[in-house]
């Protein structure tokens, strides 16, 4: 008997790969950092792979080399690397990584010195976001420091890249800027000399509905977990993840009850009450007290009071509800549950922030749709 869980549908992560693939002639990199989006990385990528993405893409150079202990073969991408990690580590292990510096350059090049191989780099131009890559000032010192380290053998220059700022508001005029400034970035590296092999800019917004942006490569995240980047718009994607416990205990108290800390919630009527064994150790964020959704005995109802550490309170009103009683926090919407996207607008945030949330915790994952 179990008594919380969150499910993923290892087959919707399929069909999802499957209709993003459809939709583009670029090659697909399926994101998988942060633990999957909270989905497992791990089972997320070879899902993934199952249904034809081509990449994997991650922040970290610990999760590359969990993809590769893992027995993932495929290209794999990791871009957040701070100085001084074992880079050659990863060399080694066929893991390219991204370059936004010349520092960062550096390392790489001694990181390939120590590994007896040149090291596959993808270089980041910083076309808008402002976050990581070379700026355009900085770009041209970048490829020429490149050039020569390849010409030398040292690294091979095989992927350009950037991100979006606004791709996920179809339309946005920053979404054009930031292609262009793409373009131009990419005339500065064929006038360096280099033949980058991928080019890619597509984040899964993008790839949903920007395909002038895929060139060689598209980068879905979140999509692929059946969650749309775009408010009010689906695109047929399937989510994969539902978060659920059992009742642990329930009682009937008088009207003025006081409920959880701080006594935020007070009960208007005689009413059962439900107590629900996960909490913001487990990845229901504090701030869904008194508005989280929560399906429960057969309706849509809502956290009552303050949400605990390790548990919350459900105000059921005279409907009859028992102990062991499952509460869906969220799932696919089909049933009438609650979803990501219904959490993420109660309490404020992105459906990526309550998903990823639900990684990592105590709380067991259980998988539908393995394969062998």
């Amino acid at each position: 008997m179990w008594q919380a869980e969150v499910r993923v549908d290892l087959d919707a992560i399929r069909e999802n790969v499957s209709r993003l693939r459809s939709g583009t002639t670029a090659e697909l990199m399926a994101v998988v950092k942060a633990d999957g989006y909270g989905h497992g990385m791990l089972p997320a990528a070879r899902a993934a792979l199952d249904a034809g993405a081509d990449w994997l893409g991650v922040c970290t150079l610990d999760e590359a080399l969990t993809l590769r202990r893992g027995g993932v073969t495929a290209p794999v991408l990791a871009w957040l690397l701070a100085p001084g990690l074992p880079l050659h580590e990863g060399i080694s292990a066929g893991v390219d990584l991204g370059a936004a510096s010349l520092p960062q350059l550096n390392e790489m090049i001694e990181a390939s010195r120590l590994a007896g191989r040149p090291a596959r780099l993808h270089l980041k131009i910083d076309t808008g976001l402002s976050r990581g890559g070379a700026t355009v000032a900085d770009w041209p010192g970048l490829l020429d420091a490149a050039a020569k380290a390849q010409a030398d053998g040292l690294i091979e220059v095989v992927g350009v890249w950037s991100h979006f700022v606004y791709a996920d508001s179809p339309g946005h005029p920053t979404t054009d800027r930031q292609l262009a400034v793409f373009h131009e970035g990419l005339a500065m590296v064929e006038r360096a000399g280099l033949r980058p092999r991928w080019r890619h800019l597509a984040n899964s917004a993008a790839t949903l509905t920007r395909p002038d942006t895929h060139f060689d490569l598209v980068r879905p995240g979140i999509a692929i977990y059946g969650l749309s980047p775009v408010t009010g718009e689906t695109y047929g994607l399937r989510p994969a993840m539902t978060a659920r416990a059992r009742v642990m205990l329930t009682k009937r108290v008088p009207a003025g009850t006081g409920v959880s800390y701080g006594h935020t919630y007070t009960t208007e009527a005689d009413a059962n009450l439900a107590v629900v064994p996960l909490g913001y150790a487990d990845g229901v964020p504090r701030h869904a007290s008194n508005t989280g959704p929560v399906q429960l005995a057969g309706a849509r109802r809502t956290i009552s009071g303050r949400v605990c550490m390790d548990q919350f309170v459900i105000d059921c009103g005279d409907d009859p509800v028992a102990d062991g009683d499952v509460a869906t926090l969220f799932g696919s919407g089909v049933d009438g549950e609650p979803t990501a996207d219904d959490w993420a607008e109660a309490v404020g945030t992105i459906n990526y922030e309550i998903v990823t949330r639900f990684g990592g915790t105590r709380v067991p994952r259980v998988y539908d749709g393995e394969r062998p």
